[in-house]
C-alpha cells in the first residue's frame, strides 16, 4: 500500500520514531485506517520534536468511561517543560470541539490563571481550531517553547496558538501538579 511504503521510507531515511497503537477492529473492518491515522499523526507531531520518543502513556477515565488515551513524547523520552514536546490524544468516543475548548479553559483556570481577557481569546481560538472528534480521532499538540503550540488532527495541521503562557497552561492540563487528573499525569511522566 502506498501509505505503508511512505511510512517505511520515512522511518528508514529520516530515522523517525513511530509509535504503533493497538489497532481497533470494527464491524466494517477499519483496522488499517485507524493504524495508519495513528502512525501519520505521530509522524507529524514528532517531526517537530528532536529525537522524540515516548515518555509515558495513560487513559483518561470519567465515570467508568474511557475518554481518550494520552501519550507524551519528548527528546530522548525525557520531558522538560523548557524543551519541545508533543502530546497526542486518541479519542474513544465523540465529543464536540467547542466542549473540548471549554473544558480546556476550565482546566487552565484550575491552575490559578485568572486573566479572563486572555482566557476568552484562547477559548475563541481553540473553538476555531478543535474539530468535533469521534472514536479513533487523534488530536496532537506540539509545544515549541518561546514560539507556539501547534495542533494536528490525525494527519493534518489544524492551527496554532502563540505564546508560552498558553503552552504552559494548556499542557499543564495534563502535566501540572494542579491537574485534575493526577494519576494520568504520573502515567504520562512515566512515574507510575
Amino acid at each position: 500500500m502506498p501509505h505503508n511504503f511512505l511510512i517505511l521510507l520515512s522511518v528508514l531515511v529520516f530515522n523517525l520514531p513511530i509509535i504503533i497503537y493497538s489497532p481497533v477492529v470494527s464491524a466494517d473492518n477499519r483496522t488499517e485506517l485507524t493504524h495508519n491515522q495513528a502512525v501519520l499523526a505521530n509522524i507529524l507531531a514528532l517531526t517537530s520534536v528532536p529525537s522524540a520518543s515516548m515518555v509515558g502513556q495513560g487513559v483518561l477515565t470519567y465515570a467508568f468511561f474511557q475518554v481518550y488515551q494520552a501519550t507524551l513524547y519528548a527528546p530522548q523520552g525525557r520531558w522538560q517543560p523548557s524543551q519541545p514536546f508533543a502530546l497526542s490524544l486518541e479519542y474513544y468516543y465523540a465529543i464536540d470541539g467547542k466542549d473540548i475548548a471549554d473544558k480546556s479553559i476550565k482546566e487552565m483556570r484550575r491552575q490559578g490563571f485568572t486573566d479572563e481577557i486572555k482566557l476568552a481569546a484562547w477559548n475563541s481560538q481553540m473553538k476555531t481550531i478543535f474539530p468535533n472528534v469521534k472514536k479513533g480521532t487523534i488530536l496532537s499538540a506540539v509545544y515549541l517553547p518561546g514560539k507556539q503550540t501547534t495542533f494536528f488532527d490525525n494527519d493534518k495541521t489544524i492551527g496554532f496558538v502563540k505564546g508560552d503562557d498558553f503552552g504552559r497552561l494548556f499542557f499543564g492540563i495534563w502535566l501540572s501538579e494542579q491537574t485534575s487528573e493526577p494519576k494520568l499525569r504520573l502515567d504520562l511522566l512515566g512515574l507510575s
